[in-house]
């Protein structure tokens, strides 16, 4: 493939470097914590993220589905990781024995996504995935990240309480994001992100001068162990939890690509579907040997196409490249890994506000009644009750059922296919223009 590389699809690779940054930063270092390994693993671990992450993003935009959008570490995988491993160690389980369950429950799951892709199961999913349910998913996948990243902007304390200081300067570089991308004229309003992660770092040691925002970690220290969570094992309930995440994470690329057909004005073909699902369940399988998080295609990357409107998968490979060079230069990571969450938070917190009218371009054109209304407002109003209470409310739910029923994307994505697919929603909507 020729690349079409310009200064402005330049700039736009280093702008996909710091999304995909503070998209995945995160991930390693808290799973670290969760199965309490040493400094020099996580150290490894988000050495190895860095590089499969620049890796598996070029080869999606280069052979997979060929979009401008991302893969990495998925959220719905890093949550359910989190959630195992919370509830195993209050439940009397070792780590070692969760974790290396999960390793081999991820494992099959990713191999599951090759072979159903590879067999055409998308077009199942997309006869499930209707513009209904995908709406949905974009609805909640926008009000679980725009949650977090508004958590992320507050800058909590230990004692729970905000710091005013850096909520104040979270709120500044929103607004300063918000304005550039607003009242910017051409390409400088494209580049509004990018500008804004620039001058609120700067800002951030400016005001808060030695204090970091990465977590601390050695650069590489140690002996890389596979398998670090635990020894492989079968463990059945984590095995039926992860096919059925996995299932979820397939849908979330069949969102992901439906609707970026409409940014670029063409329809995904079902060679693209399946480049897709092979590049993305291979680094799958791979990612549980280094103790990564399974990879899943990001939907949130069309907040960032919807705001800077440059749709190059070029710049993508190019953001992949520089990411997999963080990755490769251990010093280098590690420099760009300290880049502050409230930051990073505040500027993803206004590109991720695109994504709300992506999910009402979804439906466009449609109308609803007393009765058909029920078809969007059950699934999104419940997942989003779901993801506002805490999670030891489903503590008294047996151990592998707590992970699914405590995620309000999951249970709303579910509810909605049930609705979509017992309800005859066209006979209603015709009962209705007759009364009208």
């Amino acid at each position: 493939m020729r690349m079409q590389i310009t200064p402005k699809i330049g700039l736009a690779g280093v702008q996909w470097m710091f999304f995909i940054l503070t998209n995945t930063i995160v991930v390693p270092l808290t799973i670290g914590k969760a199965f309490h390994l040493p400094s020099g693993q996580i150290a490894y671990a988000l050495q190895i993220s860095f590089i499969l992450t620049g890796i598996v993003c070029m080869l999606q935009a280069l052979i997979g589905h060929r979009y401008a959008i991302m893969d990495g570490p998925a959220g719905l995988w890093w949550g359910i990781t989190l959630s195992l491993a919370a509830s195993g160690a209050s439940g009397g389980t070792s780590l070692a024995a969760i974790g290396g369950g999960l390793a081999v429950g991820y494992m099959l799951a990713g191999l599951m996504m090759v072979v159903l892709g590879w067999l055409g199961f998308v077009k199942i999913l997309m006869k499930l995935f209707n513009p209904i349910v995908i709406s949905v998913s974009l609805f909640l996948l926008t009000v679980q990240l725009m949650m977090n990243f508004f958590t992320g902007m507050l800058g909590i304390q230990e004692n729970g309480q905000l710091s005013p200081s850096v909520a104040a300067l979270s709120i500044g570089i929103a607004l300063f994001v918000g304005i550039v991308y607003l009242k910017g004229r051409g390409w400088i309003g494209n580049f509004a992100m990018l500008f804004g992660i620039m001058l609120g770092w700067f800002v951030y040691e400016l005001c808060f001068p030695g204090s970091g925002g990465g977590e601390p970690h050695a650069a590489g220290a140690g002996m890389l162990k596979l398998f670090p969570w635990g020894a492989p094992r079968i463990d059945y309930g984590i095995l039926l939890t992860s096919f059925i995440v996995g299932l979820i994470n397939m849908s979330n690329t069949i969102t992901a690509l439906s609707a970026a057909e409409k940014l670029y004005g063409q329809t995904t073909t079902e060679g693209q579907y399946r480049r897709s699902f092979l590049i993305t369940g291979l680094f799958t399988m791979i990612a549980p040997v280094f103790g990564i998080i399974p990879f899943g295609t990001f939907a949130s990357s069309l907040g960032l196409l919807e705001s800077t409107k440059i749709l190059h998968r070029e710049a993508l490979v190019i953001g992949g490249g520089l990411f997999l060079v963080l990755g490769l230069i251990p010093p280098l990571g590690h420099w760009f890994s300290n880049l502050p969450l409230s930051v990073g938070s505040a500027v993803l917190f206004v590109a991720y506000l695109q994504m709300f009218g992506t999910a009402v371009r979804t439906i466009k054109g449609r109308t609803f009644d007393s009765k058909s209304i029920y078809r969007l407002a059950l699934p999104i109003l419940l997942g989003i009750s779901i993801m506002s209470i805490s999670p030891l409310v489903f503590a008294g739910l047996p151990a592998y059922i707590r992970p699914l029923a405590g995620n309000g994307l999951v249970i709303g994505i579910i509810v909605s296919i049930l609705l979509e697919t017992c309800v005859n929603w066209t006979r209603l909507e015709g009962q209705a223009r007759e009364r009208q």
